[in-house]
């Protein structure tokens, strides 16, 4: 696939200084959604960067410059592409993302506040690979040590909606995903049953923890079990600090779908698959309420724009 025309006074230009990865199958995202994250990470960001779009087929209706490539056949099989995400690993094949230029891979479903380039500045080297922290045993020193003790059986696991990687050190990720799919299939190694635990297992050595300053997953920090609980969290000065400092939050799409949040109402909300309530108010949820709104307000809008 082929390098789009480059727009005048974009970000976008051979000037980059680094890349925004995005990956792309089936018919869940549309041209809107992603022109509408490909520019609002535009208008926040301070270094120039260019933008790399891994799909299955030829998209149209996206803005000038981004690099469309093809993903490889063996990550674009149906089994990789279900809940396992599995597909998603095709970002750390060789010759998939271009290698000259340090990555940062977000979510369509990722809402952007801030400056994304950022995120390369978390990197303590360009071997790590930096995910969100998001099961007990810490990302770090102690999750090292128990891997290396347990026989690479016990690691310390990530979550993949926001991704920091060097893609010329980290092709190693992909082809032992490969020699192990050879050697066991989806199901004879328990690390392949996902693409973050796939990357926490393989890239174990060199993981980092995104801090949750800069960024967080919407249903792990504002989704809590019991409504005093949310309301208290919400009402303390430095957590609403850090909730107006946050650089992104990422909505994963099979519980909290962005737009669905408009037509909730003031106090209104649901409760997830892990017993996690959302409350829908600036009480409960902080600016991220008015955040998140104005977001999806302009995202409907564009759509309605689209169709007329």
């Amino acid at each position: 696939m082929g390098v789009g025309r480059q727009s005048k006074g974009s970000t976008m230009t051979s000037a980059a200084e680094w890349q925004l990865v995005l990956i792309l199958w089936g018919t869940k995202y549309g041209p809107s959604e992603v022109c509408q994250l490909i520019e609002t990470v535009e208008k926040y960001a301070q270094r120039p960067f260019r933008t790399v779009l891994i799909t299955d087929r030829q998209r149209d209706g996206l803005p000038a410059g981004v690099l469309q490539r093809a993903f490889p056949e063996f990550f674009v099989q149906e089994e990789m592409r279900t809940s396992g995400c599995q597909a998603k690993l095709a970002m750390f094949e060789d010759g998939v993302v271009p290698q000259d230029l340090p990555a940062v891979y977000i979510d369509i479903d990722t809402v952007v506040f801030g400056d994304m380039s950022k995120f390369l500045d978390v990197a303590r080297s360009e071997k790590a690979v930096v995910l969100f922290q998001s099961a007990l045993l810490p990302i770090g020193a102690l999750g090292r040590w128990i891997w290396r003790r347990t026989n690479k059986k016990k690691y310390a696991r990530g979550n993949s909606s926001i991704v920091v990687f060097q893609p010329r050190e980290c092709g190693y990720i992909a082809e032992q995903f490969r020699a192990l799919h050879a050697q066991h299939g989806m199901t004879g190694f328990r690390p392949m049953i996902a693409d973050e635990r796939f990357m926490s297992w393989s890239a174990q050595e060199n993981l980092q923890a995104i801090p949750k300053s800069m960024a967080v997953k919407f249903p792990t920090e504002f989704m809590l079990p019991w409504a005093w609980l949310t309301h208290l969290r919400a009402s303390l000065p430095w957590v609403r600090r850090r909730w107006n400092g946050l650089l992104a939050v990422t909505l994963p799409g099979v519980d909290v779908k962005g737009q669905e949040l408009l037509q909730m109402p003031e106090g209104g909300g649901f409760v997830d698959r892990k017993g996690r309530r959302l409350i829908w108010s600036e009480k409960a949820i902080g600016p991220m309420k008015q955040k998140l709104t104005h977001y999806y307000e302009a995202l409907s809008a564009r759509e309605e724009e689209s169709k007329s």
